[in-house]
């Protein structure tokens, strides 16, 4: 197997080295500047030495490179590098760019999973690389002994491929978080216990159904319900209902579940007409 070596302590550069430590790979050494840095890999990668940069590029066959995005390029122009190499860094947003001043192969991996500061089973998780022919024997190779798979993007569609990731992940975030805070206002003792099922069980049938999983008011076409909700919710919480309101009434009507008239009534509650009874409170009759 490789020898891997680490530039970067973070949340995912620890998690995915201690992945494959876990799998028989021998990491070589681990560079961790601040002392939180320090910890968690005293933790995560508990034998693996902490080393200058230098030691560890020269010590390793493949050099994970597992800072922010912003640093990818400026940290790997600085290692000593040789043709001999691999260098590979985690960015989901960035293709091979950020390494092209190198003499190593390059190569964009980006696991498609979060990584909270812990061990994370990489079981089934999809990696997706970008990579020159030379490299993907490795590639796969090294995301197999994790039980994970491999998907292979074009290098000019790396940031669309992560804008999909984050609009269904981070803004997944956002959006339940809002909508724990209007449950919470409207009394409910255990927003995340009256959430969680009905989330769940959205996420799974939209993952294996797509858009035949809506359900709720703007499916059933209940325009009145969406204008009381509306009626209801403030600042910033608002726009994002109603934003996310005009999504799913495209998606609806491009499903042939509502007809013109609706999506049109469905239209003017969204641009506030006539509107003003629902900007005060005021129910809709």
């Amino acid at each position: 197997m490789e020898r891997i070596g680490l530039i970067g302590a973070g949340r995912a550069g620890t998690a995915l080295g201690a992945a494959l430590a876990a799998a028989g790979h021998p990491l070589v050494g681990v560079t961790a500047r601040s002392s939180a840095s320090r910890e968690r890999a005293a933790r995560l990668l508990p034998h693996v030495p902490v080393l200058t940069v230098d030691e560890v590029t020269t010590r390793a066959d493949v050099v994970l490179v597992a800072v922010p995005d912003d640093l990818i390029q400026q940290v790997a122009q600085a290692l000593p590098l040789t043709s001999g190499q691999y260098v590979v860094h985690l960015s989901g947003a960035h293709g091979l760019k950020p390494l092209a001043a190198t003499e190593a192969t390059p190569v964009a991996l980006h696991p498609a999973m979060t990584f909270p500061g812990g061990a994370v089973s990489l079981e089934g998780v999809m990696f997706t690389a970008t990579a020159p022919d030379e490299a993907r024997e490795m590639v796969e190779r090294l995301v197999k002994t994790l039980g994970a798979q491999v998907q292979w993007v074009d290098e000019e569609q790396r940031a669309h491929y992560h804008a999909g990731l984050v609009h269904g992940a981070n803004h997944l975030t956002t959006l339940l978080t809002q909508a724990l805070a209007v449950l919470r206002e409207a009394g409910v003792a255990d927003p995340a216990a009256t959430l969680g099922p009905l989330v769940t069980a959205t996420l799974d049938n939209t993952l294996r159904s797509g858009h035949h999983a809506l359900t709720g008011p703007i499916a059933r076409g209940d325009v009145d319900t969406v204008a009381a909700h509306l009626a209801g919710l403030r600042d910033r919480t608002a726009s994002t209902y109603a934003e996310l309101a005009r999504a799913t009434v495209e998606l609806a009507a491009a499903d042939g579940r509502l007809d013109p008239d609706t999506v049109a009534r469905f239209d003017q509650v969204l641009d506030g007409e006539p509107g003003e009874r629902y900007r005060t409170g005021e129910a809709p009759r």
